[in-house]
């Protein structure tokens, strides 16, 4: 069974072939597809070669994205005094809307902002990614994946943060905000002003780039094989018919984006928190079904996190493995989740970069431990099982309906990922080329045809250079925040002495 979802092409990286029907497109779009692939080919390789590029690492191949990521974290970790840890309380509550005047511009409240961000992550990522995690890693690699993502907590206050300082309100109410506006806005406001235009241009750039094929084609190609392989694989019915499953799909995708982040968040304020409860009760029951493996599991991943003895490299292939699933599962650094919580509605920033804070958690912290927990204490793991076959196979030896259930996640996880992403490569698309109704109305156009076009064709080097984009995403971002780094320090200390001091009150 194939899964997709969140943001999941780099597995194709981390060692997890992605299987790819070949028999979804009519003969004449196969030459269509032959000719794309042949001319974007050499592009894609080129940049995907530097974007994830390897040095080694205690004989061991470690991605040099994933270092810029996890020292970002690290970073804003230590000079932002732990607010993954000082500011859990003050986020929960936010969420609540204990600190929510209706009153505050914006278009969206926390908790709608937060399921927004997440439905761009929750998905592959914590399913399949995590698999071959373990699979390479050894069962330490989880340690350092929970490692990674409550670094990550830091990285995406920051980010969030920014968002919503320095976004634009405009006089139909909306808002747009982001690392675009925090590069150009902010860099300007500490004396960078043309470095902070050009940072801007290039993530806005790749952020399109992004959202087109990893965000859109990508999702819509493996929803459809998806349906192919549960409905008899090459025998299916629907085999020949990805056109038309991609002009479903489109509509629907059309019908949840044409209003904007509002009618996006109406959606993603009950699809998310329906997958993540269903997908984490069935995880939390099988792992009380083998409440005895328990305890030797998670004495499995401490010894594997420390010791020299593992599948690949010991405790150092361990480290690398976690830190990789986590930066490509929760995309703190990316810069992706600070374009939907900028939309949110408060007058103060850091309340908004709280309440972000909480996304890794989530995504890495709670959903991919569950998932690795529960491959540990089934015992399924054997040669040549692995990614979503281990996963699924983890989840039927509990519960053997399960994978019929996560068939039907699976096109949840991709609707989600394709809205969420739409509303990132319009806010690129609009920093580019201005705000205004028709600017909005043809991407939002242009991206629903992307998904008929997902659907319809093989464009492997085409998926694997705005995967490339996506990740590239984080270097204008990364520079950004370190050099807003001290602004964000010292508003930080400000804003926490108001919270100290009565000055900013919870409303009930």
């Amino acid at each position: 069974m194939l899964i997709l979802g969140g943001r999941g092409c780099a597995l194709v990286r981390l060692g997890m072939p992605i299987a790819i029907a070949t028999a979804s497109a009519p003969a004449d779009l196969r030459g269509v597809d032959a000719w794309i692939n042949q001319t974007l080919a050499p592009v894609s390789d080129a940049v995907a070669a530097v974007v994830f590029h390897t040095v080694p690492l205690a004989g061991q191949p470690f991605p040099l994205i994933v270092g810029w990521l996890i020292v970002l974290a690290l970073v804003c970790t230590v000079v932002l005094g732990l607010p993954q840890w000082r500011g859990v309380r003050h986020a929960f509550d936010l969420l609540r809307g204990r600190y929510t005047d209706p009153k505050e511009t914006g278009e969206v409240s926390h908790f709608q902002a937060l399921t927004a961000a997440l439905s761009g992550t929750v998905g592959l990522g914590n399913i399949a990614g995590v698999a071959v995690a373990v699979t390479i890693g050894g069962p330490g690699a989880t340690l350092w994946m929970v490692v990674a993502g409550l670094l990550g907590m830091a990285s995406k206050f920051a980010e969030c943060t920014l968002g919503v300082r320095f976004r634009q309100h405009h006089d139909d109410g909306s808002v747009s905000g982001g690392p675009m506006y925090y590069l150009s806005g902010g860099l300007a406001h500490v004396g960078w002003p043309r470095l902070g235009r050009w940072l801007a241009v290039v993530f806005a750039v790749c952020c399109m780039g992004g959202a087109l094929g990893g965000g859109n084609m990508f999702q819509a190609n493996q929803a459809f094989h998806q349906m192919v392989n549960v409905t008899g694989g090459a025998a299916s019915p629907l085999v020949g018919w990805g056109w038309l499953f991609g002009v479903v799909m489109a509509v629907a995708v059309g019908l949840a984006i044409i209003g904007g982040i509002r009618t996006i968040v109406r959606v993603t304020e009950k699809l998310v928190p329906l997958m993540a409860v269903l997908y984490l009760a069935a995880g939390l029951l099988i792992l009380a079904l083998h409440a005895a493996e328990l305890g030797p599991a998670l004495l499995r991943i401490w010894h594997g996190a420390f010791t020299s003895e593992g599948v690949a490299g010991g405790a150092v292939g361990a480290l690398i493995q976690g830190f990789r699933r986590a930066a490509f599962s929760n995309e703190a650094g990316i810069g992706s989740a600070a374009i939907a919580h900028s939309a949110v509605r408060t007058g103060e920033p850091f309340s908004e970069g709280h309440v972000a804070l909480l996304e890794p958690f989530i995504d890495t912290v709670v959903i991919c431990t569950v998932t690795a927990l529960v491959i540990g204490v089934t015992g399924v793991a054997q040669p040549g099982l692995t990614g979503v076959e281990l996963t699924s196979a983890a989840f039927a030896a509990g519960l053997p309906w399960f994978p019929e259930v996560l068939a039907v996640c699976v096109l949840l996880f991709a609707f989600s990922t394709m809205i969420a992403w739409s509303y990132y490569g319009l806010k690129a698309w609009t920093y580019l080329v201005g705000q205004g109704r028709r600017q909005e109305l043809a991407f939002k156009l242009f991206f629903c045809v992307c998904v008929v076009v997902g659907a319809s064709m093989q464009l492997g080097p085409v998926i694997d250079f705005s995967d490339a984009m996506v990740f590239l995403m984080a270097v204008p971002n990364v520079i950004g925040l370190y050099l807003l780094m001290p602004m964000l320090r010292r508003d930080l200390a400000r804003y926490r002495r108001r919270l100290a001091s009565g000055e900013i009150r919870a409303l009930w």
